[in-house]
């Protein structure tokens, strides 16, 4: 059982690594938060031997208050692309966009909006390399419409 101690700081940061990097695949913005979880668990069996079940209190508890006190901010900052005041709104309402495929009215296609290729949605037929006026936006999917 000593030698388990003895590496468990180096087994709780495998596992935080593994699952900040999972974060990457699984979207969500939660794995993270276990990730850091472990970390910190990696840091308590440094410096100290604690029990097995120590160690996952340690870790059920710091993944937990670090998810619940971090998670909502994260996800404010980085992760929201509107907001309520319409800060954004300016950056794609009215802005002009290429279609990158054809698609039907009602259909998903892609379009190139500044120097990438989103997904998009229109009322109307869209032709390839149409360009096309950005009427709304939701997440990573945009509305448009052809220019008249």
């Amino acid at each position: 059982m000593a030698d388990f101690l003895s590496q468990s700081s180096v087994i709780w940061f495998l596992i935080g690594l593994v699952l900040i990097l999972l974060e990457l695949v699984v979207p969500g913005l939660v794995l993270v938060f276990f990730g850091v979880g472990a970390w910190v668990t990696a840091l308590v069996c440094l410096f100290l031997e604690p029990s097995l079940n120590t160690q996952l209190f340690i870790f059920l508890i710091s993944s937990v208050t670090s998810l619940a006190l971090l998670r909502r901010a994260i996800k404010r900052k980085y992760m929201d692309i509107g907001s309520p005041e319409g800060e954004l709104e300016d950056e794609y309402i009215g802005q002009t966009a290429v279609a990158i495929t054809g698609f039907g009215a009602g259909t998903l296609g892609k379009v190139l909006f500044k120097g990438a290729n989103w997904e998009a949605i229109s009322d109307q037929p869209v032709t390839e390399g149409q360009q096309l006026k950005i009427t709304g936006y939701k997440s990573i999917r945009l509305t448009v419409e052809p220019l008249n």
